[in-house]
């Protein structure tokens, strides 16, 4: 299984593009038949997925071309006619089968919130608009000889696109369930999934992990889900480390309690401060133990507080893996420290860090295998991080 998870800020509009992506290979294949490809203009987002004859290398080669010559040719400005036409002309209908070389739905999201939509033999989109399926009108008209259905809608926040490949509907064909899962069954498990879950990456994954078991873990063909969930930007600041100089302790303070959206404070003497100098209690918190990562600490008004180093330092390499693709699942529904604070990281699209530069006595201790500048290289490589995962990131050292 192959997962992924971007939100795609648009210029000059108040929505930010969340996007979740899941493919699982048909079983015994190296390769997936599926393919999507996702790129963004100024004043748009677009989503190719497309579907190869067959599966396999021969599929994948179908499929990556298909998609990455839909997607470019429309980041170029070119019309859908274009598009189709110059896909056809590169790959032939197979003569064996009288079949179309691959399939393809295309949705573009513009910055005012609108969608443009075209289906070509995949199944239909699902749009979730209040938590509810919503239907969609559309018109169909004849490219060639390919019949393509083309929709125009205006989506809100809060709303979820969703495309899937016809694995989706086929899981569990003649075996757990006799016709397969079917779009109407889909659609009403997406109605629980995106009111439970608020996240595109969350609903890509459940939906994968169902068509799994569909499959008894044998995917008897390609499955690709990709999701779109139009929402506003989420903020998080994040304070680690005391200042160099005490004084400085009330200004931190300060702008965490001013900050919008959610806030973090990692390490104890920070956590310390933050509470005297807004008069409340620091508690520790032992619901969620790991043998690991130390626990977690409450602060009435900040959404978590960790350890320090050793915290962030986990919360890095977990971060690497969701780069990478891997282990979303795992690290989004862990409750150890490095965990959550990977994930309120990873959901953050605005994301301010307030680094305290005093050194800490602990990492004096020349037995321990902490160089005096760890903390400010762990920060350093987790903005980079951030900023490669399309974040907006702002570094304030005290």
């Amino acid at each position: 299984m192959t997962q992924g998870a971007l939100a795609i800020p648009l210029v000059d509009s108040p929505y930010v593009i969340e996007t979740g992506l899941v493919s699982l290979n048909k079983y015994g294949e190296e390769l997936c038949g599926d393919n999507v490809f996702i790129s963004y203009r100024d004043d748009s987002v677009i989503v190719v997925l497309s579907d190869g004859l067959g599966s396999g290398v021969k599929a994948n080669i179908l499929s990556t071309l298909t998609s990455k010559i839909a997607g470019t040719m429309l980041e170029m400005g070119a019309s859908l006619d274009e598009v189709v036409e110059t896909v056809g002309q590169t790959l032939p209908v197979c003569k064996v089968r009288g079949l179309a070389y691959s399939t393809f739905t295309i949705i573009q999201i513009f910055r005012d919130g609108k969608v443009y939509m075209a289906e070509f033999d995949n199944p239909s989109v699902f749009y979730l608009h209040q938590g509810k399926i919503t239907p969609l009108s559309h018109r169909e008209r004849y490219i060639g000889d390919n019949k393509v259905k083309e929709t125009r809608f205006r989506a809100e926040e809060g709303d979820f696109i969703v495309a899937i490949s016809d694995g989706v509907v086929h899981a569990g064909i003649g075996a757990v369930l006799n016709l397969g899962w079917q779009w109407p069954n889909v659609a009403r498990f997406l109605e629980k999934a995106v009111v439970q879950e608020r996240s595109a990456a969350n609903v890509a994954r459940r939906l994968g992990d169902i068509c799994q078991h569909l499959y008894a873990g044998k995917p008897g063909d390609d499955t690709t889900v990709v999701t779109l969930y139009i929402r506003h930007p989420r903020h998080l600041t994040l304070a680690v480390g005391p200042p160099r100089r005490r004084q400085d302790d009330a200004k931190l303070a300060r702008l965490l309690a001013e900050a919008p959206g959610r806030k973090v404070v990692c390490g104890g003497t920070t956590s310390n401060i933050i509470a005297r100098e807004w008069q409340t209690d620091l508690e520790v918190d032992l619901r969620y133990c790991s043998p690991t990562i130390p626990p977690l600490g409450r602060i009435q008004g900040v959404d978590l507080v960790t350890e320090g180093i050793i915290t962030i330092s986990s919360a890095l390499e977990r971060l690497k893996s969701l780069s990478q693709g891997k282990g979303m699942g795992e690290v989004l529904t862990s409750e150890d420290g490095a965990s959550m604070l990977a994930t309120l990281l990873w959901e953050s699209d605005e994301i301010d860090f307030l680094v305290g530069g005093a050194i800490n006595p602990a990492h004096q201790n020349p037995e321990l295998p902490l160089g005096l500048a760890l903390k400010e290289q762990v920060i350093t490589e987790l903005t980079h991080l951030m900023e490669q995962a399309g974040k907006t990131v702002t570094v304030t050292s005290f």
